[in-house]
């Protein structure tokens, strides 16, 4: 897919892979428009890509169900359509079950699975009308397999791809796609804004988040599974062979997640 002049609406700009795709698409001279809660990370973004391409702040707060439909509004308003939407707004986890309170785990399917789903709710009648559209979903190796500490997150994960992988399914749009993501560790600050039990942030670069996937890399091959119109690509390193011995040996799976799981953040 060539990006140039193509209206890509980045939900999750501010930090992360978002924030990674959004800086590539720049050079590519996609048009942008640029969303999250934190409007200076946003400010500063645009300051940054501004000289490659056209780029539009669009703040907005995710768990923010009645206002979604406004902010869709907007989006599409900017440039009177939009080709692509990338759902990479998302927030971690770091604490067991038994120790998270339900509040928590509200807050993870508001911002993981109930935001991406309602902004693609409202803009499917526009894909619809105009005859195309993309929609990127960025997921996690936690929505194909539990891993502990991670419970409110992969269920959010896994309900997230759910949902995309059944439009996969259904949908007779006409030139209209579904690219489900599911990165594994990457090296961004996820764990440190990550949720504890009682909802207070976790504060900590752990060892998985540090040697994990540069983020330059998982952008490169995010790209490249949208140009190439996938349904699912997985961008992982020892997480997929984790994937992998779940299907083929389930017992030595829960084994391993159990043990690597327990030690491996600490």
């Amino acid at each position: 897919m060539n990006f140039e002049h193509k209206v890509v609406w980045i939900i999750g700009a501010s930090s992360g892979i978002g924030a990674g795709l959004a800086k590539a698409l720049a050079l590519h001279r996609a048009h942008l428009i640029i969303t999250s809660r934190d409007y200076t990370a946003l400010k500063s973004l645009e300051e940054l890509v501004e000289n490659r391409t056209r780029c539009t702040i669009l703040p907005a707060d995710m768990t923010d169900n009645a206002g979604l439909p406004q902010v869709v509004e907007r989006a599409i308003s900017i440039h009177g359509h939009i080709d692509i939407v990338i759902h990479s707004a998302g927030v971690g986890q770091r604490s067991a079950a038994v120790d998270t309170q339900l509040a928590v785990y509200h807050q993870l399917m508001a911002v993981n699975f109930f935001g991406p789903l309602t902004l693609t709710q409202y803009l499917l009648p526009h894909f619809k009308r105009q005859g195309h559209g993309h929609v990127v979903a960025i997921s996690s190796m936690s929505g194909l397999m539990g891993f502990p500490l991670r419970s409110g997150y992969a269920a959010s994960k896994h309900a997230l791809k759910g949902y995309f992988e059944t439009l996969q399914v259904e949908h007779t749009l006409d030139n209209f796609y579904v690219t489900i993501v599911s990165p594994g560790r990457i090296k961004t600050g996820l764990s440190l804004s990550a949720l504890t039990g009682d909802g207070a942030p976790y504060d900590k670069m752990d060892k998985g988040q540090l040697n994990g996937i540069p983020v330059n890399e998982c952008v490169v091959r995010i790209l490249k599974a949208i140009s190439h119109k996938k349904k699912h690509v997985i961008i992982a390193k020892s997480e997929h062979l984790l994937y992998l011995l779940r299907i083929l040996i389930p017992s030595a799976y829960y084994r391993i997640a159990r043990r690597r799981g327990l030690q491996a953040d600490n």
